[in-house]
Protein backbone atom coordinates (compact mmCIF):
# COMPACT_ATOMS: atom_id res chain seq x y z
CA UNK A 1 0.00 0.00 0.00
CA UNK A 2 2.52 2.55 0.27
CA UNK A 3 3.87 2.09 -2.99
CA UNK A 4 0.15 3.05 -4.14
CA UNK A 5 0.42 6.35 -1.73
CA UNK A 6 3.51 6.75 -3.09
CA UNK A 7 2.34 6.57 -6.66
CA UNK A 8 -0.75 8.82 -5.71
CA UNK A 9 1.42 11.38 -4.23
CA UNK A 10 3.00 11.45 -7.09
CA UNK A 11 0.58 11.38 -9.04
CA UNK A 12 -1.01 15.04 -7.50
CA UNK A 13 2.70 16.96 -7.68
CA UNK A 14 2.56 15.93 -11.29
CA UNK A 15 -0.57 17.24 -11.81
CA UNK A 16 0.24 20.52 -9.53
CA UNK A 17 3.33 21.40 -10.78
CA UNK A 18 1.88 20.90 -14.45
CA UNK A 19 -0.93 22.94 -13.24
CA UNK A 20 1.42 25.79 -12.06
CA UNK A 21 3.12 25.31 -15.65
CA UNK A 22 -0.30 26.01 -17.59
CA UNK A 23 -0.75 28.61 -15.19
CA UNK A 24 2.90 30.38 -16.18
CA UNK A 25 2.23 29.62 -19.66
CA UNK A 26 -1.37 32.09 -19.51
CA UNK A 27 0.38 34.39 -17.65
CA UNK A 28 3.01 34.69 -19.92
CA UNK A 29 0.83 35.09 -23.14
CA UNK A 30 -1.57 37.45 -21.42
CA UNK A 31 1.44 39.74 -20.84
CA UNK A 32 2.66 39.13 -24.11
CA UNK A 33 -1.18 40.13 -25.07
CA UNK A 34 -0.75 43.19 -23.21
CA UNK A 35 2.44 44.05 -24.55
CA UNK A 36 1.40 43.58 -27.79
CA UNK A 37 -1.87 45.98 -27.34
CA UNK A 38 -0.13 48.60 -25.99
CA UNK A 39 2.47 48.66 -28.76
CA UNK A 40 -0.15 48.65 -31.44
CA UNK A 41 -2.52 51.28 -29.50
CA UNK A 42 1.37 53.62 -29.70
CA UNK A 43 1.88 52.52 -33.35
CA UNK A 44 -1.62 53.88 -33.90
CA UNK A 45 -1.38 56.90 -31.89
CA UNK A 46 1.79 58.13 -34.09
CA UNK A 47 -0.10 57.24 -37.21
CA UNK A 48 -2.87 59.69 -36.17
CA UNK A 49 -0.60 61.90 -34.97
CA UNK A 50 1.29 62.23 -38.30
CA UNK A 51 -1.90 61.96 -40.32
CA UNK A 52 -3.12 64.79 -38.37
CA UNK A 53 0.01 66.96 -38.71
CA UNK A 54 0.04 66.24 -42.30
CA UNK A 55 -4.12 67.29 -43.11
CA UNK A 56 -3.02 70.67 -40.76
CA UNK A 57 -0.41 71.03 -43.10
CA UNK A 58 -2.05 70.92 -46.56
CA UNK A 59 -5.11 73.16 -44.67
CA UNK A 60 -2.71 75.83 -44.06
CA UNK A 61 -1.42 75.82 -47.05
CA UNK A 62 -4.79 76.09 -48.65
CA UNK A 63 -5.15 78.99 -46.22
CA UNK A 64 -2.25 80.64 -47.37
CA UNK A 65 -3.44 79.96 -50.79
CA UNK A 66 -6.63 81.75 -50.19
CA UNK A 67 -5.65 84.21 -48.77
CA UNK A 68 -3.38 85.61 -51.31
CA UNK A 69 -6.29 85.11 -53.93
CA UNK A 70 -8.35 87.06 -51.29
CA UNK A 71 -6.37 89.60 -51.74
CA UNK A 72 -6.24 90.12 -55.72
CA UNK A 73 -10.13 89.48 -54.91
CA UNK A 74 -10.19 91.84 -52.46
CA UNK A 75 -8.34 94.41 -54.94
CA UNK A 76 -10.18 92.94 -57.90
CA UNK A 77 -14.01 93.76 -55.98
CA UNK A 78 -12.07 97.69 -55.09
CA UNK A 79 -11.75 98.22 -58.88
CA UNK A 80 -15.10 97.06 -60.29
CA UNK A 81 -16.91 98.87 -57.05
CA UNK A 82 -14.77 102.31 -58.40
CA UNK A 83 -15.89 101.73 -61.48
CA UNK A 84 -19.75 101.20 -60.55
CA UNK A 85 -19.36 103.97 -58.68
CA UNK A 86 -18.39 106.66 -61.54
CA UNK A 87 -20.56 104.95 -64.03
CA UNK A 88 -23.61 105.87 -61.62
CA UNK A 89 -22.05 109.28 -60.87
CA UNK A 90 -21.91 110.07 -64.65
CA UNK A 91 -25.35 108.27 -64.83
CA UNK A 92 -26.74 110.48 -62.36
CA UNK A 93 -25.25 113.77 -63.47
CA UNK A 94 -26.16 112.75 -67.41
CA UNK A 95 -29.79 112.61 -66.16
CA UNK A 96 -30.00 115.13 -63.21
CA UNK A 97 -31.11 117.68 -65.44
CA UNK A 98 -34.02 115.74 -66.94
CA UNK A 99 -35.25 114.20 -63.53
CA UNK A 100 -34.95 118.13 -62.05
CA UNK A 101 -36.70 119.66 -65.20
CA UNK A 102 -39.44 116.38 -64.61
CA UNK A 103 -39.72 116.86 -60.61
CA UNK A 104 -40.56 120.83 -61.41
CA UNK A 105 -43.24 120.17 -64.17
CA UNK A 106 -44.71 117.63 -61.60
CA UNK A 107 -44.75 119.81 -58.33
CA UNK A 108 -45.68 123.57 -60.96
CA UNK A 109 -48.46 121.81 -62.20
CA UNK A 110 -52.05 122.34 -60.91
CA UNK A 111 -54.75 120.03 -60.79
CA UNK A 112 -58.51 120.35 -60.38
Amino acid sequence: MASASNRGQGGIQQLLAAEQDAQHIVNAARNAKLARLKQAKEEAEKEIAEYRAQVEREFQKKVAASSGDSGANVKRLEIETEQKISQLLSEGSRISDDVVQMLLKHVTTVRN
